[in-house]
C-alpha cells in the first residue's frame, strides 16, 4: 500500500516537472520569436519604407536600409549624389509601390516582386521590378541595393537624362500680319574664362562700361561652381543691330559673341505699352501658378497684352526622360510628354497707324486712340513717352530701370488706360444729353454773356470764363463752333443734377468698359453726384470733376454717326466686322445727327479749322483742361485734346482718333494737337 502511494507521488512530481519544463520553452520560444519580429522588420514593409523616403528626399534613410556588398559599395555621398540628381532630375514625385510577390531563396535572402508607379515632369512612369533582400549578422533584413531598383532596364554604366522640347511663345501679329510680336535672334556676349589673358581685372571693367553691368556682376557668374576654364559664361543679350559694339567687345581677350533666339519686338518703343513684355517667373508667381505647370525656367507675361493673354501665348515645354548607355547612345525612353506651342493672336491695330501716330507725339507725354466707329476695331494704342520691351526680355541695367523709374515724365505710365480730364472735348456729348432729354433746343439761344458769367451772387468771386465773344446768338452750333463754355455750362444746370448723374450713368460712366485691355472706368464725380451748382456747371464743358477715359469716349463719340448707338470696342481680330454696340439709344437719332452736323462745323469754322484736310469731310471738337490745384492756382499746367472722325457716314475707311497731349499751355494749347494729328489724315 505504501508502494502504491509513494509510486503515485513520484509519478505527479514528474508530471509537474515536465509541464514547467514545456512552460519554460514555451516562454523562451515565444521571447525569441517577437523578439526577432522587432529586430527583423519584414522585406516587403522595408520597401515601403526605402520607397517612401524618395517621395520626400531622404536619401540618409535610404542608405541605412542598404546592405554591404555590391553596388552598395557606392559611398553615403555617392549614393545619395545619385538617386538625388535622377530623382530630382526628372522631378519624381507621388512614388507609389505595390506589392506583387515574395519569394524566399534561402534561409537568408528573400526577393520582393513590385509595381511602381510616379509622376514626373514627362508625365507617369511605371514598371514592374524585383528587390532583393538579405539577412545580415543580427538577422536583420537589409536591402541589396543596385542601380535596377532605381529603373529596371538602369546599369550601373549608364545615365537619366531630361531632354527638353522646347515650345514657341504664340506671336501676336497686326490685322494685316505684321508681327507686333514673335521670335528673334539677339546677340549673347559671353566671356570664356580660359581664353582670359593677364589682364583680366582691367579687361572685365572694360566690359563692365561697354554693356553697362556692375563688375561685381560680372565676378559673381565668373566665380560660378559649375565655371571650368572652357564654360561661356553669359554676361549679357543685346541687340542684333549693334555691329558696332559687338566689334570693339571682340578685341577683348575671352569675348565670345554667340545668336540667341529671344523673344522680340520689332516695333521697339511704338508698341511696347500696349504689347508689354515677358521676363522669368518671380519666386511669388511660381508659388501661385505651381499647378499650372510652371516651373523655375518659365517666362511669363508681366505687362500689356503679354499679361492678358498669358493663357493663350504661353508655351509649354515638352520633356523626354531617356536612360543613355555608357557611348552616350539612347537606350530607353521611359516618358515622354511633347511640347504645346502658344496660340498665335492677331489684333486689330494696324502697325502703320500705331507708328505715325507714335512718331508725331514721341517727344510728349500724350497718348492716342484710333478706332473704326463703325464696326468697333481698335486700330492704335499709344502712350508717350514710352519705353523699349526688348530691355526687359534682353536684360536691363540697375542704370536703365532707375532712369525709367525716376524720369519725371514717367514712361512706364501708360496714359491710354487712365481717366482724364476731357475738357471742352466733353460738350458734344452735354449737347446730346440736352438734346435726347428735351432739356436743350438746339435753336435756343441763351444770350449774350460776354467772357465771363455767374448764375447768381451765391457764387461770390466764381465766374465761368470763355476764350472768345462771338456775339449775341447762343445757340447749340455756334457755342460748340467756339468752344463757349458759358452756354454749357448754362445747359448743365438746365439738365440738373439728378438727371446729369443719370444719364452719364447711362453712357457708361462709373462703369467697366467692356475691352480686352483693362481701362480705368470714367467717372463724372468724387461722391457720386453733383454736390454744388458750380459743380455742375463746371461739368457742363469738361471740367469740374469730370474723368473720362480715351477709349470711352470714342465709344460715345462714334454715336454720333451711328444713330445714337455706342460702338462697343475690340482688339482680336475677326473677319465678320459687322457692329456690335456697347450702348444703344444712348442719343436719340435727332440729336445724334445734330450734333454730326455740328461737328462738322467746328472744323470747318470753328476752334478745329486748322485740321481741314482736302479731299477728306472731317467732324471733330478741341479741348483744352485745366488741371490746377485750386481755383486760384495760376501755375497748372493744360491737358490739349482733340477728337476728330471722318464724317462721310459712307466711307468705307472711317477713323476715329482721340489725343490727348500734357502741358500744352505755352504751346497754343488743342492747337498743338491738331497739327499733329491732320498728318495722319493727310497720310491715308
Amino acid at each position: 500500500m505504501r508502494n502504491k502511494k509513494m509510486k503515485r507521488k513520484v509519478i505527479m512530481i514528474t508530471v509537474i516537472g515536465v509541464c514547467i519544463l514545456v512552460i519554460a520553452l514555451v516562454s523562451i520560444f515565444v521571447k525569441l520569436f517577437f523578439e526577432n519580429r522587432e529586430i527583423s522588420i519584414q522585406p516587403d514593409e522595408l520597401l515601403k519604407q526605402y520607397m517612401a523616403n524618395i517621395n520626400d528626399c531622404k536619401y540618409e534613410e535610404m542608405y541605412a536600409i542598404l546592405s554591404d556588398g555590391d553596388e552598395s559599395d557606392l559611398s553615403k555621398e555617392d549614393f545619395i549624389a545619385k538617386n538625388q540628381n535622377i530623382y530630382e532630375g526628372i522631378e519624381a514625385s507621388n512614388l507609389i509601390i505595390n506589392i506583387t510577390g515574395m519569394t524566399e531563396l534561402d534561409k537568408s535572402q528573400i526577393i520582393v516582386s513590385y509595381d511602381t508607379y510616379m509622376d514626373t515632369l514627362a508625365g507617369e512612369i511605371s514598371f514592374s521590378n524585383e528587390a532583393r533582400f538579405i539577412k545580415n549578422e543580427d538577422k536583420e533584413h537589409r536591402l541589396v541595393w543596385q542601380t535596377k531598383l532605381i529603373f529596371p532596364m538602369l546599369n550601373a554604366e549608364d545615365k537619366v537624362r531630361v531632354n527638353t522640347l522646347k515650345a514657341e511663345r504664340g506671336n501676336i501679329l497686326d490685322r494685316n500680319g505684321e508681327m507686333l510680336v514673335g521670335k528673334g535672334v539677339a546677340s549673347s556676349i559671353g566671356l570664356v574664362p580660359g581664353k582670359m589673358n593677364e589682364s583680366k581685372e582691367r579687361d572685365i571693367e572694360r566690359i563692365s562700361e561697354l554693356l553697362d553691368i556692375s563688375v561685381e556682376n560680372i565676378n559673381k557668374s565668373l566665380n560660378a561652381t559649375y565655371v571650368k576654364d572652357d564654360t561661356f559664361v553669359q554676361i549679357k543679350t543685346i541687340p542684333k543691330d549693334q555691329q558696332e559694339l559687338e566689334d570693339v567687345l571682340l578685341e577683348i581677350p575671352g569675348i565670345m559673341i554667340t545668336d540667341i533666339a529671344v523673344r522680340f519686338y520689332p516695333f521697339g518703343e511704338k508698341t511696347s505699352h500696349l504689347t508689354g513684355y515677358i521676363q522669368n517667373i518671380s519666386a511669388e508667381e511660381l508659388e501661385k501658378l505651381k499647378d499650372q505647370n510652371y516651373n523655375a525656367n518659365s517666362a511669363i507675361g508681366k505687362s500689356g497684352l503679354e499679361k492678358i493673354f498669358e493663357d493663350r501665348l504661353r508655351a509649354m515645354d515638352g520633356y523626354e526622360i531617356i536612360i543613355l548607355d555608357s557611348n552616350g547612345e539612347k537606350k530607353n525612353t521611359l516618358a515622354k510628354k511633347n511640347q504645346k506651342d502658344g496660340e498665335s493672336i492677331q489684333l486689330t491695330i494696324d502697325a502703320t497707324m500705331q507708328s505715325i501716330l507714335y512718331d508725331q507725339f514721341s517727344e510728349d507725354k500724350s497718348c492716342s486712340i484710333a478706332i473704326n466707329p463703325k464696326t468697333g476695331e481698335v486700330l492704335a494704342l499709344v502712350s508717350t513717352p514710352t519705353f523699349n520691351s526688348n530691355d526687359f526680355v534682353q536684360g536691363m541695367s540697375a542704370n536703365k530701370w532707375s532712369e525709367l523709374n525716376e524720369n519725371i515724365n514717367k514712361p512706364l505710365y501708360n496714359r491710354f488706360n487712365v481717366a482724364l480730364s476731357p475738357g471742352s472735348c466733353f460738350k458734344p456729348i452735354i449737347g446730346a444729353i440736352g438734346l435726347t432729354s428735351g432739356v436743350i433746343d438746339p435753336d435756343d439761344n441763351y444770350g449774350h454773356s460776354g467772357r465771363s458769367w455767374q448764375k447768381d451772387a451765391s457764387w461770390g468771386d466764381y465766374k465761368v470764363t470763355t476764350l472768345k465773344d462771338y456775339g449775341d446768338q447762343a445757340n447749340l452750333e455756334n457755342a460748340l463752333v467756339y468752344s463757349d463754355n458759358i452756354y454749357f455750362a448754362k445747359a448743365a444746370l438746365k439738365i440738373g443734377r439728378d438727371l446729369l448723374a443719370e444719364q452719364l450713368t447711362n453712357i457708361g460712366f462709373e462703369e467697366t468698359i467692356p475691352f480686352e485691355f483693362g481701362m480705368y472706368s470714367s467717372s463724372f464725380s468724387n461722391t457720386g453726384t453733383f454736390d454744388t451748382d458750380i459743380q455742375l456747371a463746371d461739368s457742363g464743358y469738361g471740367q469740374g470733376q469730370i474723368l473720362i477715359n480715351p477709349l470711352h469716349m470714342a465709344s460715345i463719340y462714334s454715336a454720333f454717326i451711328n444713330d445714337g448707338n455706342m460702338i462697343k470696342p475690340y482688339l482680336i481680330y475677326k473677319d465678320n466686322s459687322s457692329p456690335e454696340y456697347w450702348k444703344e439709344q444712348v442719343f436719340s437719332k435727332e440729336a445724334s445727327e445734330i450734333v454730326h452736323k455740328d461737328l462738322i462745323q467746328v472744323i470747318e469754322r470753328g476752334s478745329g479749322s486748322g485740321a481741314r484736310t482736302e479731299g477728306v469731310l472731317l467732324a471733330g471738337k478741341t479741348g483744352t483742361a485745366e488741371i490746377k490745384l485750386s481755383k486760384e492756382d495760376k501755375e497748372g499746367t493744360e491737358l490739349g485734346w482733340l477728337s476728330i472722325m471722318t464724317a462721310d457716314k459712307n466711307n468705307e475707311a472711317p477713323l476715329l482718333i482721340i489725343t490727348m497731349v500734357e502741358d500744352v499751355k505755352e504751346r497754343g494749347g488743342s492747337q498743338y494737337v491738331i497739327q499733329k494729328v491732320k498728318k495722319v489724315f493727310e497720310n491715308r
